[in-house]
């Protein structure tokens, strides 16, 4: 929460959410020749919604909506329909009227298609569901309702889908911004193909599919989260297509999903007992999820590296850029299809987690699996037939005639997939299925006989094994990673040229490159000179090659030649967080919407490492210029030598050696050599300072008060910590969520690691305008200045790596 000097200075140039309302007319109805003015409100019958006029977040504009009343104290702020989201109003004079015929007008306009049934005796009333219906005031009937027509929220009892009767879609589309409801870029609807599935959209572009619904839960979702006692169904008939969930009549909770601006739904549950909402599903979840990310007859498993592999009897498109994380193009049959005959093409059975893309997919009812598999061998376009699951919602067979999109593994596989396959990779397969079992067997006998080697040697090959990891990389089996020639990489730079340089750090120097078929890559080489150096190398390529997710950035690749050790990245064309902070002339393109962006993707990323990850990492070197922006300013996480692992049961570990980055070193780490996952907490409070304020936060030991963290503390409590603000931003910025930010960054700092908020408190308080906030104690600055071994510190022992100094080309 804000604190109340704060609040006292702001004053009259603080805009809240939402006016607040000067009148209610304390029913849930509206009737005829009764307008509801800007300024009054009507509350469902429990006090759970409310509907008046608001304005969203710093925006001037006027709109009618819905919201939750007693969640947020009356105030709009978790806003679930938008009536005017295309015609909003300027002024304060607006007015909601019920007309004697029944339908609905503001200011006199109608805004959104009504019913053509005129009624005797209309009335309008908000139901404690969210929906805003018209009505005979003797009649349960509803003519017309707000849950036909929705906007980016999805509620219990609502509808999503079609009305094939009248033509009607009810879809989901995001707000243009936080500020502005007017429909934006991302869609989330139920597309009428032969097999009807929820499909999210931005744009004309594809995103995520939900895939069949199976007759429990569409085919591509997780488990449903019933344990927050939620039912789901779905329909599908000559007058309806469309999903609902509801609230079971024993629990008594509040559940929604939305379609966000960055183009994922994500479902939230209000817990009463932390007054919050939780965020228990997102989609895409991974990038496995993201809609044929590995291309036609590519498989994506998020649990190996690469994430991206042909089925069997197929080979990649593209040979380099498949190593490199860009399988779109995906895979090709080894042999053609002959098709001349049945007996000549076979199928090969695949265990997915979802069908393939089903939009051009052909469907039979009540057909047996034997006369699924013969419409497929007597079509020469048939590539694939099913007769899995989704028979339960009425479908017997499907049969692909088009190449295999969007395959997924996952670590529950459900769905039998007979893929087609000519006779002679069928009989490769066999072969090598054969030769395998035959191995396995010949190991077992091995094994058995030599037991007694074994035991000995146990330890004599564990100290062996050691030594081989730290001498070569490729010792390590336990991950995949593309191994690139050097031939390659001396193409792709140019010789490793100058003017191709991107930056320099304590590992080496990082070049531009562009391998021959156009791929932009971030050439990583080891200096011969580095003593940081191996043991960064090995670092990186144990950890990143392991960790996927859009905020961490991919490691495409390796090469050792000699004494080379190099480390190729995906290309950032945007290069480091720190050119654009800390450069007048770049930091004009950093306004608040792309610098709030930057904070939430960062915040993503540090969860996924501390919480999500199949390891759990500490990174232990989070800064500015480890931020790593791409083409649209999506930040990643980069440098990932100084990163630490630990165990399930490990809280805190203590090193002798210090090493970082002074200036975003939380002060238990700094000095004491004490570190945790409220270490990294501690440098993404810098880092959120940062953004904000455009300010490096160097150390002045001589004054704490030119220190950033102990400028921001000051500034906080003499109610002036707006001044922190970056001038280059300008005017156009949520005043709501920068002090917002600036409160999380201030709690991340605090000087004790137990009073640091862990990442997914972070996350959930950055995405949610109404989770509480709260007052922050004094920052870790105090410890630092106030230590008896200030007089002492050695500032050499505090090692700073991979602290990029950037050319004039700005990529990394």
């Amino acid at each position: 929460m804000i604190s109340p000097t704060v609040m006292a200075t702001l004053g009259t140039h603080l805009v809240f959410f939402l006016v607040i309302f000067h009148d209610s007319m304390a029913t849930d109805t509206l009737n005829p020749n009764q307008p509801l003015h800007d300024g009054q409100v009507i509350v469902s019958a429990k006090e759970t919604f409310a509907l008046g006029f608001f304005s969203p977040g710093e925006s001037k504009n006027r709109y009618v909506g819905i919201w939750y009343h007693k969640l947020s104290g009356g105030q709009a702020t978790t806003v679930v329909w938008v009536a005017n989201r295309r015609g909003p109003l300027s002024g304060t004079n607006g007015s909601l009227e019920l007309n004697i015929n029944g339908t609905l007008t503001i200011n006199s306009m109608m805004f959104l298609p009504m019913s053509t049934v005129s009624l005797t005796n209309p009335v309008a009333q908000l139901l404690d569901d969210g929906n805003f219906v018209i009505r005979e005031a003797n009649s349960s009937e509803f003519s017309w309702q707000s849950f036909d027509y929705p906007t980016d929220t999805f509620l219990s009892g609502m509808k999503l889908g079609w009305n094939l009767r009248i033509g009607l879609n009810r879809n989901l589309t995001s707000w243009k911004s936080k500020d502005d409801p007017s429909p934006g870029n991302n869609v989330l609807s139920i597309d009428l193909e032969r097999i009807p599935q929820v499909n999210l959209w931005s744009g004309s572009t594809k995103k995520w599919r939900s895939g069949p619904w199976t007759g429990i839960k569409f085919s591509n979702l997780e488990e449903q989260p019933r344990t927050y006692g939620l039912s789901f169904g779905f329909v599908n008939n000559k007058d309806e297509v469309y999903y609902m969930f509801n609230t079971t009549t024993s629990t008594q909770i509040m559940c929604r999903s939305i379609v966000d601006q960055s183009g994922m739904t994500k479902s939230f549950v209000w817990i009463e007992s932390t007054g919050t909402w939780n965020n228990m599903m997102n989609y895409p979840m991974n990038e496995c999820q993201e809609y044929s990310r590995c291309g036609p007859y590519g498989v994506c498993d998020i649990d190996v590296w690469p994430i991206c592999r042909c089925l069997q009897g197929f080979k990649s498109k593209s040979m380099q850029e498949w190593p490199l994380m860009n399988a779109s193009s995906g895979c090709d049959r080894l042999t053609t299809l002959d098709c001349k005959s049945s007996s000549s093409d076979g199928f090969m059975t695949v265990t997915l987690a979802a069908l393939p893309e089903t939009s051009n997919a052909m469907v039979y009812t009540n057909i047996s699996q034997d006369e699924c598999r013969g419409r497929c061998l007597n079509n020469c376009s048939c590539t694939a037939y099913v007769t899995a699951n989704i028979s339960s919602a009425g479908f017997g067979c499907v049969i692909w005639v088009t190449e295999l999109i969007d395959l997924r593994m996952s670590t529950h596989p459900t769905q039998d997939v007979f893929v087609r396959l000519a006779a002679a990779d069928l009989a490769s397969i066999s072969n090598k299925a054969s030769k395998k079992s035959q191995s396995k067997s010949m190991v077992w006998i091995i094994v058995f006989s030599m037991v007694a080697l074994i035991i000995p040697l146990i330890y004599f090959c564990s100290w062996g094994k050691k030594k081989m990891v730290h001498k070569d990389v490729r010792g390590n089996g336990e991950f995949e990673l593309a191994q690139l020639q050097w031939s390659t990489l001396m193409e792709a730079t140019h010789n490793f040229a100058k003017t191709n340089i991107l930056g320099k750090g304590g590992f080496g120097l990082v070049y531009k490159g562009k391998l021959a078929e156009g791929s932009e890559i971030a050439v990583k080489r080891l200096s011969r000179n580095s003593t940081q150096g191996i043991d960064e190398f090995e670092n990186e390529v144990t950890f990143i090659a392991k960790l996927q997710h859009r905020n961490l950035v991919r490691l495409l690749g390796y090469c050792i030649k000699e004494d080379e050790k190099i480390l190729v990245y995906e290309y950032m064309p945007n290069g480091s967080l720190d050119a654009f902070l800390f450069d007048k002339e770049k930091g004009d393109h950093l306004d608040w919407q792309t610098r709030f962006h930057i904070i939430e993707g960062i915040a993503r990323g540090l969860l996924y490492l501390h919480q999500d990850s199949r390891l759990r990492i500490i990174h232990r070197d989070l800064k500015a210029s480890n931020i790593l922006l791409d083409i649209e300013m999506n930040p990643k996480i980069s440098d990932f030598g100084l990163a630490r692992n630990f165990g399930d049961r490990e809280t805190i570990i203590k090193t002798r050696k210090v090493v970082g980055t002074y200036g975003y070193m939380a002060p238990e780490y700094a000095l004491d050599g004490v570190f945790s996952i409220k270490s990294d907490v501690f440098s993404f409070g810098v880092l959120i300072l940062e953004i904000i304020s455009g300010q490096r936060n160097r150390i002045f030991l001589s004054s704490p008060h030119l220190y950033l963290l102990g400028k921001a503390w000051r500034l906080w409590n003499e109610g002036k910590v707006l001044d922190l603000l970056d001038p280059l931003i300008g005017n156009s910025f949520s005043m709501t969520q920068v002090m917002r930010c600036i409160n999380i960054g201030l709690l991340c700092v605090q000087e004790k690691p137990e009073d640091r908020p862990i990442m997914s408190s972070v996350v959930i308080m950055l995405g949610n305008d109404d989770a509480p906030l709260l007052e922050p104690k004094e920052p870790g600055f105090k410890a630092i200045f106030s230590t008896k071994h200030d007089a002492d510190l050695n500032q050499n022992e505090l090692h700073t790596f991979n602290d990029i100094t950037l050319t004039e080309q700005t990529g990394r």
